[in-house]
């Protein structure tokens, strides 16, 4: 997908089906998947790449989700655990678990967008410290930010709107149209999505997979 670089392909992997929970109206990580901080506070850890076991803050705020290390370890099975040369894209990003994961599997570039002002200090804070040059932060609505970039640009974009809310669609939208042909989108939501329904953004799926009551799919655009 970059010239130079052998398209990126999925690892014959088959997907976890059962894993640790991370939804809204239930406990927001396992014990496995969070190191509890005074305060009340948690952390939590990228898992592999040059940053292995450094610590991402998980801020004390309503619905925060961040993707459990399982699904994680699942999602970069199948892309991948080297990503050198990939342009990246994590919306929604929270905590930054899966635009920091893919930093630190040697992404060129990953633009992580955040609405939250704390959020958004978080993640500077942690870009600063890890001295992620590959990693750029942006404050504001993912899916405006995501309408700024060049169609057909973005070889992954990782998605995980807010459950239940009605931000699936145009995020589905947004993330196709700047997505390579033959690039993948990862997408988290609180339940299964269909082909049929994915037809209408040119995606299929390729893998999926289901953590407690997190349903999370790998897409293709092609």
């Amino acid at each position: 997908m970059k010239n130079g670089r052998t398209p990126l392909s999925l690892r014959d992997i088959s997907p976890t089906s059962q894993g640790q929970t991370k939804k809204q109206g239930s406990p927001l990580h396992s014990r496995g998947d969070v190191a509890k901080r005074q305060g009340g506070s948690s952390e939590i850890r990228i898992i592999g790449g040059q940053w292995k076991r450094s610590l991402l803050a998980v801020a004390s705020i309503e619905g925060l989700r961040p993707t459990p290390n399982r699904v994680r370890e699942t999602l970069f099975n199948w892309l991948g655990q080297d990503l050198t040369g990939l342009h990246c894209v994590d919306a929604f990003a929270g905590t930054g678990a899966l635009g920091f994961e893919a930093a630190s599997r040697k992404a060129m570039s990953v633009l992580v967008c955040e609405q939250d002002p704390l959020l958004c200090r978080s993640l500077l804070g942690l870009r600063t410290k890890l001295a992620a040059n590959n990693i750029q932060v942006i404050q504001g609505d993912a899916i405006a930010q995501m309408g700024k970039l060049a169609p057909n640009s973005v070889d992954v974009v990782f998605l995980d709107p807010p459950f239940q809310s009605d931000l699936f669609t145009p995020a589905l939208k947004a993330a196709s149209r700047i997505t390579k042909l033959g690039g993948f989108i990862y997408l988290e939501s609180d339940r299964v999505w269909t082909s049929e329904e994915l037809v209408p953004f040119s995606l299929s799926i390729t893998r999926q997979g289901k953590a407690g009551m997190v349903c999370y799919h790998l897409l293709q655009k092609g």
